[in-house]
Formats: C-alpha cells, sequence, structure tokens
C-alpha cells in the first residue's frame, strides 16, 4: 500500500495535473469575483476549501457563529447538532432560528454528511457500509462490535482514508479496484459518525485500516484525527494509524506527538519476500523502515505495533517466525506483532493458512518473547476483506442517475 520518494513525486504530480489544468486564469477571476461577493461568513470558492461544518472544532464554530452576527452560544448549539445529534442537513438544525439557517445555506454552508448507498450485515455482528461521497465514488467503512467479559459492547470503526489506493500490495483487494483520490477530513470523520448511527452506540476505536494509505493523505487524516478526539470524543489512545510504510511520513508523523499506535503493515521477515508482497517496498528497504520505526519510538515513548498478513505457502512458515522474531529484535524491544490470517478475495492466488499453522507461528513468536496476537476475523460473509465490497459496485465514480438508489437496503448475510 505505499510508495517511495520517486514515486510519491510522480504520483503527486499526475495527480496535480488536471487541477493545475482546471484552474485557468478566467476560473481564478470568476472564483475572486465570487468569493467578494460571497455572504457574510463564507469562505473563500477554493476546492480544497469547501463550506463544511463537519470537522470544524467549537471554537471554529463559535467563530463562524460570531462573523455571521450571532451570539458565541450558537455555535456550541451547531457543535453540538453536528457532533452529538448527527444532523446531515442545515435546513433541520431545528435549535437555531431560521434566520440563521437561511443565512448558512446562502452562504453555501452544508454540514458534509454523505449517504449511505449499501449496507451488509454479516453474521457475527460485523456491518459493512458503503458510502456515496458527493462526487458519486464510494467508500467503505466497518463497525466491529466486540463483547468483553462483561457483556459490555466495545465498537470499533475501521475508516478509509483514500477512495482506493495506489500502492496495490498483492494480497490486497482495494488496490485491484484502483485509485481515486484522497479523502478529506469530514469525509473521515462522517465515517464514524455513520457506524456510530448504525449501530445506535458509541465508537469506543477508531482504526486507519480501511481503504488507501494514511501517509499518503496524512494532513487530512491528522485533521480527522484531531476532529475525532476532540469533537467525537475518541481517546487518542483507542486510535490506531496503519501504513505499510512511506518513506519520510513516519517521522513527521513522529513530531505532531500523538498519543495513538502506529501500525505499520510488516507482512514479512526479510526485504526479498516483502518486495513479493509489497511492490512499494523496492524504494523504501526494510532497513531504513525500521530505523524509521525506532526513531518513532524514542522520539514518542509509543509502541509500535506490527502487522503480519499469513499468506498460506508465502510467508507462513515456522522459519519465517524466526527470521521475523530476530528482525524485530534486533531493532529494538517491547514490539508487538498482530497475525492477520489472510481474508479470501476474488482473483487472488493467495490462500488463508490453516489454524494449526498460524497457532505454529504465534508460538515461534511467543518463543521468543515477543508479544504477538491474532487477530479475530469478522465479517468474512460481508466482503469485510478492505475493498471487497466497494470493488463489486464500483471501480469507476457512479453515474448521476444512480441519485434515487442512496438509500440501498440492508442485505442481511447468513454464514
Amino acid at each position: 500500500m505505499r510508495i517511495a520518494a520517486t514515486s510519491m513525486a510522480m504520483l503527486q504530480q499526475a495527480c496535480s495535473v488536471p487541477l493545475a489544468r482546471a484552474t485557468s486564469a478566467r476560473s481564478l477571476a470568476l472564483a475572486a469575483a465570487a468569493s467578494s461577493s460571497a455572504p457574510s461568513g463564507a469562505l473563500p470558492l477554493t476546492a480544497r476549501d469547501p463550506r463544511v461544518l463537519l470537522g470544524m472544532s467549537e471554537q471554529q464554530l463559535q467563530q463562524l457563529a460570531v462573523d455571521m452576527g450571532q451570539q458565541n452560544y450558537r455555535g456550541k448549539q451547531l457543535h453540538q447538532l453536528i457532533y452529538k445529534r448527527k444532523v446531515r442537513e442545515v435546513e433541520d438544525f431545528s435549535y437555531l432560528p431560521l434566520a440563521f439557517r437561511n443565512e448558512l445555506q446562502e452562504a453555501g454552508w452544508r454540514v458534509g454528511r454523505s449517504p449511505i448507498y449499501r449496507t451488509v450485515t454479516a453474521a457475527d455482528g460485523t456491518i459493512k457500509l458503503l458510502i456515496k461521497l458527493e462526487d458519486n465514488r464510494l467508500i467503505e467503512t466497518v463497525g466491529i462490535p466486540m463483547e468483553d467479559e462483561k457483556g459490555s459492547v466495545r465498537l470499533t470503526a475501521c475508516v478509509s482514508s483514500q477512495v482506493g489506493c495506489p500502492l496495490k500490495c498483492s494480497f490486497c483487494a482495494t488496490g485491484k479496484g484502483g485509485f481515486s483520490r484522497n479523502l478529506q477530513a469530514h469525509e473521515i470523520v462522517e465515517q464514524v459518525l455513520a457506524i456510530e448511527e448504525t449501530f445506535k452506540h458509541r465508537v469506543k476505536n477508531v482504526v486507519f485500516m480501511g481503504m488507501g494509505e494514511p501517509m499518503l493523505n496524512l494532513k487530512s487524516v491528522l485533521e480527522a484525527h484531531r476532529c475525532l478526539n476532540k469533537d467525537v470524543q475518541v481517546g487518542q489512545r483507542m486510535i490506531t494509524i496503519s501504513t505499510v510504510g512511506v518513506p519520510n511520513t513516519i517521522k513527521k508523523l513522529a513530531s505532531h506527538k500523538i498519543q495513538s499506535t502506529l501500525a505499520v503493515s510488516l507482512h514479512a521477515p526479510n526485504q526479498k519476500l516483502r518486495e513479493s508482497i509489497v511492490p512499494s517496498a523496492k524504494s523504501y528497504p526494510l532497513y531504513a523502515l525500521m530505523k524509521d520505526c525506532q526513531d518513532y519510538f524514542q522520539e514518542t515513548s509509543r509502541r509500535v505495533s506490527f502487522e503480519y498478513a499469513l499468506l498460506a505457502g508465502v510467508n507462513d512458515a515456522e522459519d519465517h517466525a524466526k527470521e521475523l522474531a530476530e528482525l524485530l529484535h534486533e531493532w529494538g524491544r517491547g514490539n508487538h506483532v498482530n497475525l492477520i490470517p489472510f481474508n479470501p478475495i476474488d482473483g487472488s492466488d493467495y490462500r488463508r493458512p490453516s489454524k494449526k499453522a498460524v497457532s505454529a507461528f504465534a508460538s515461534v513468536l511467543e518463543s521468543r518473547k515477543i508479544a504477538v496476537s491474532v487477530r479475530q476475523t469478522r465479517g468474512l460473509d460481508a466482503s469485510a476483506a478492505c475493498g471487497q465490497l466497494r470493488n463489486k459496485f464500483q471501480k469507476s465514480p457512479l453515474v448521476a442517475k444512480t441519485d434515487d438508489m442512496q438509500s440501498q437496503p440492508e442485505i442481511a448475510m447468513v454464514c
């Protein structure tokens, strides 16, 4: 799922060309003219700065209210309507005076919530949502309920950071579906709100392990992280950011000193094998990745978790486990490995390892004093592997006429 510096530059250049062509002198002039005549409280008309309320802090919402001639407390009401009551449309802000609602709409402000295009429920309670964005592209988010020994439910939201992924890891369904664009911060935050609405339960954990490479969209990911922590009230230590490794970005993340978990998708104990599984590893050597992880721990005092997808006959032998333990001990202490038995996807030659092979791999790590856990696979009957459900419905934007399909009936999946 990740690329190196040269490839990143090429990707950024390729992504910026259409925008550069579209931003002609005439379009800039029109945008400037529209901005100068916009109502009070309106933001400049830019492609990257839409008038979206979702993602704004309480302080920013208070300032917006004051800028539009309202009392400070109206901003607090906005905050409650967006994050607590999860109201989707400005016109439904019943707590606010009609005149203020009308002024917000006239200034072009909107909440920034998107419709649910499809809901799929697995027998184990896992629910995957397809969310249809404003440009008719689909993204996945997954709600995973877990019951503890006391019978309390802990709800985890697995969120996407991009529409598709440019890194094309060989075992990943998302990469097979292609890459479209980065998500904006509010498009990340709204996934968590959608999960909470669906389950009628608060999300306690958020993992950036859905579609896309978070480190290739770090600005929006960090903005969403702030909002999820401060506004949606998810603890920083309950948030995990996953990466397969993008050069220089782990250092950048460390500089923010957030108290969330960094999960590095390793998938192999040596460079040669990793390159065959993760193509981008060719330009980000394993020793460089491990050095960055070591520096991250020293900078933040936060343990790095290593994700390891077990692929039958490829990287799941006991010798691989021994080699992995040696690698981790070489680069530091206190490492944790999360083993992930492969989730079968269409069009892949990879197979899921047997329970015996998974257990043997874990035992080798444990015998060498490596903390290890085996991820309980959830939603196998709900296309829960990253990108699977989206690929069934979309590899290009939906056409506009599908607007009447916004609310598809739920599909109950039974084992």
